[in-house]
């Protein structure tokens, strides 16, 4: 993990920041690149340079569950899992890119259903790349536990959407949160074992593999999302995310969370000294922040711009089939509901730039076509269709009445 250090650049007699050689190989900066600087109200802000730091790769997306949120629910899309040929390609590509980007193990399906799971993760980690994976833990075995930490699996993530046996069967559907649980009781220990003992070490030891908690945050849940913090602290999890649901059914659009703050627009500004968030505070807070745009000691509460959390931190993701996608939700065909208020669905075409059977994925990522579509989601000039949805061009991802053509990202959460 990288630490949260302040770096420092020198500035020249002629006024240019002078990055360090270490910052210039670690963030893939070219001599005569263009690196994108942001400002806003905390200063500016040197945003991620357009190399591939992240790679998305999906073993399979066929998956042992039916979860009620899932986009699979709303797709007719092909099954299948990877080949071998194709993920060979994906990691003769990864050798040719300097620095290597992370690869994330997961898409829509669940990568324990790949019997070569394990070889894939060895194989990744074997050319000195960080590796992570999503599961739903349900076919963790405490043998394949162990298999994935010898592996080198840097950093599991398990998808803990509810507390109890019954909020997590809910939407879990097929699942059973004791079995979850035990079976990460299973890998607790198995990290333990196949870790390495460190003097001084308040726990004894420096686990190899370190463990995420991921949360897919909706009504009928978030009051259990405290309760899974708890339990992932319990079994030693380092990281927590949790991301709001997104409405792929008519049922969902009632779960959403994030109704008024959806594309919200406001010129006031606050800003908050750190504080405890406490019977006394809670409230207070709560109705001053639904009204302003924010910074919370120091840091931004609520952005003025949208932005794609893919395409801003350098990822790409690649299908079972080998196609390469700027980010997840372009991987598959798929329907969706705009806004809470809105009751329009939207078709959102896959978007493949092209295969790693046919190029590799240096050229694929750098082709212009590519290329442009990453700047123009950079400055993210599209039809806000989330909050308006009121024309048949937000109907599909096609077109845009501010003239984009496809792929367009207005619709998108």
């Amino acid at each position: 993990m990288k630490s949260n250090k302040d770096l420092y650049a020198q500035v020249d007699e002629e006024g240019r920041l002078v990055l360090s050689p270490e910052l210039v190989f670690r963030y893939g900066i070219k001599p005569g690149g263009c690196v994108r600087v942001h400002e806003d109200t905390n200063g500016l802000h040197v945003c991620h340079p357009s190399r591939l730091a992240k790679l998305y790769i999906e073993p399979t997306n066929q998956c042992n569950l039916d979860c009620r949120h899932c986009i699979r629910n709303v797709w007719n899309e092909p099954m299948g899992k990877m080949s071998d040929a194709v993920f060979a390609r994906i990691i003769e590509g990864l050798r040719n890119l300097s620095p290597l980007p992370a690869i994330f193990f997961g898409g829509f399906g669940e990568p324990l259903f790949h019997p070569e799971i394990v070889r894939m993760v060895a194989q990744a980690k074997a050319i000195g790349a960080p590796v992570e994976l999503i599961t739903n833990a349900t076919l963790l075995t405490t043998g394949l536990s162990r298999e994935l930490i010898r592996a080198g699996l840097d950093t599991l993530w398990v998808s803990l959407d509810g507390a109890t046996p019954e909020s997590y069967a809910d939407i879990r559907l097929g699942a059973a949160l004791p079995r979850v649980l035990e079976n990460l009781t299973h890998f607790r220990d198995a990290v333990r074992d196949e870790s390495d003992l460190v003097d001084g070490c308040c726990c004894g030891f420096a686990p190899k593999t370190h463990l995420g908690i991921a949360f897919v945050a909706m009504k009928r849940n978030i009051a259990d999302l405290p309760e899974v913090i708890h339990i992932g602290q319990g079994f030693g999890a380092e990281r927590f995310l949790v991301t709001n649901v997104l409405p792929y059914t008519r049922e969902m659009i009632d779960e959403v969370l994030y109704d008024w703050a959806l594309n919200k627009k406001c010129d006031r500004h606050l800003s908050l000294p750190r504080m405890c968030v406490d019977e006394i505070t809670y409230a207070p807070i709560y109705q001053t922040i639904r009204n302003v745009y924010g910074t919370w000691a120091g840091i931004n509460s609520k952005s003025g711009r949208n932005r794609c959390p893919f395409i801003a931190s350098g990822a790409g993701a690649v299908s079972w089939d080998g196609s390469l996608s700027p980010c997840l939700p372009l991987l598959h065909n798929h329907t969706s509901f705009l806004g809470y208020l809105q009751y329009d669905q939207r078709f959102s075409r896959r978007w493949a730039i092209g295969n790693v059977m046919e190029r590799s994925l240096l050229d694929l990522w750098n082709t212009l076509e590519h290329v442009a579509f990453r700047q123009r989601v950079q400055a993210f000039e599209f039809s806000p269709c989330t909050t308006c949805g009121c024309c048949d061009m937000s109907e599909k991802n096609e077109e845009d009445c501010f003239g984009n053509s496809f792929p367009t990202c207005g619709g998108c959460l």
